[in-house]
């Protein structure tokens, strides 16, 4: 006697998700493998549910992005109180960038992309540019001269960060101490003079040195 066939299974809907969910896993995925592992695919494995899914909130991975750029600079970013020196200002402000963005070098990965940007961090951007115009730049040089302090800002995190990186793996002499260590001193006698202390010299922080001169150098191009 034939078999009844079995009853078809349903497999019903993945379960509902919310925004915060969602960028909560995102967030967890590139803090522990870097902004290139978040995939729609990726963020749908960690949460249990479907990359169709997901597009219900997002309508790519740059929108996710920026999710994550607002996610963070909401519970990051603190605003310092700013000056009445325009200097000053523009100097706090900046600082205050480069303190939130330092513990997470991944976010200055996404800014550098340069058409992606959190609008809950624009008041910093804003400071900056005041200020510069403030201390006697027309609108278009303030504008320039916040993205010369954006690139050093960006620049000088992302090439700590990859230092780093480079030496939580690899406990041994550097390319560029074996290229030191050989010198000649009669070519290059002023790197021959601080080759031994280049690698100290250069992990100081300096930052807000370099920041104080950046900006009194556009501002003394008034």
């Amino acid at each position: 006697m034939p078999q009844p066939p079995a009853p078809r299974r349903t497999l019903g809907r993945p379960p509902r998700i919310s925004r915060e969910e969602m960028v909560a896993a995102a967030r967890r995925i590139v803090d522990a493998e870097g902004v290139d592992r978040l995939t729609m695919r990726r963020l749908a494995t960690e949460i249990g549910s479907t990359p169709m899914a997901l597009y219900h909130h997002v309508r790519n991975k740059d929108q996710l992005l920026v999710l994550l750029l607002d996610d963070y600079a909401v519970r990051t970013l603190r605003r310092p109180e700013v000056p009445d020196e325009p200097r000053e200002r523009v100097v706090a402000a900046a600082a205050a960038i480069h303190e939130a963005l330092a513990d997470c070098p991944w976010i200055v990965e996404v800014l550098t992309a340069d058409d992606l940007m959190s609008a809950s961090a624009l008041w910093f951007v804003e400071q900056i540019v005041d200020g510069l115009v403030a201390g006697g730049l027309s609108p278009e040089r303030a504008v320039h001269g916040y993205r010369a302090i954006w690139y050093y800002t960006a620049g000088e995190i992302m090439i700590r960060a990859t230092a780093a990186r480079r030496r939580r793996t690899d406990d041994g002499p550097t390319y560029r101490d074996q290229v030191f260590a050989a010198l000649d001193p009669d070519e290059l006698p002023r790197l021959s003079e601080v080759a031994q202390r280049w690698a100290p010299l250069t992990a100081e922080d300096t930052y807000l040195d370099g920041l104080r001169a950046l900006v009194d150098g556009l501002l003394a191009a008034r």
